[in-house]
């Protein structure tokens, strides 16, 4: 990664609860002007955007972008698809991965690399009731603990 400066976007925290994220790629996006002047007033919505790959390549559903205000007969439908841009090999590898049983692509959060609009997704496995009541307890515990660490030290 070039040392450009991040500025986040918006973050998928819902993925994270509902998947395991097993590896992760970053993407660019195809977007139109008036998207991208949204996106600098940050109004997106990822909570149930998922990835699919078709005719070799990396398409983005069911992420929202609202209109620009100022944008009148430039903007786009807000939730329409969009097409990642990556280097082939990686689609391909991502869609050797995704054939196997249980696996998705999710978009886990969006920022600005430098000038560039960038999007990071996982390689996810959806997670069963009980693990997300397992992560739930375990996030309890580690807040408990550290509540009673901040106690004691005053």
């Amino acid at each position: 990664m070039s040392g450009k400066p991040k500025r986040l976007i918006a973050a998928n925290k819902k993925a994270y609860h509902d998947y395991f994220v097993d590896d992760t790629f970053e993407a660019g996006i195809e977007l139109c002007g008036t998207e991208v002047k949204s996106l600098r007033q940050g109004a997106v919505n990822m909570r149930d955007s998922y990835c699919q790959i078709k005719n070799g390549e990396l398409l983005l559903y069911g992420m929202h972008i609202s209109p620009y205000e100022k944008g009148n007969i430039f903007n786009r439908q807000p939730y329409r698809e969009r097409r990642l841009l990556m280097h082939r090999r990686e689609i391909m590898k991502l869609f050797g991965l995704v054939g196997q049983k249980g696996f998705s692509i999710i978009p886990l959060s969006m920022y600005f690399s430098g000038k560039w609009v960038k999007v990071e997704i996982g390689l996810c496995r959806g997670k069963k009731l009980y693990d997300k009541r397992e992560a739930e307890a375990e996030k309890t515990a580690r807040r408990d603990i550290e509540r009673e660490s901040v106690v004691r030290s005053v």
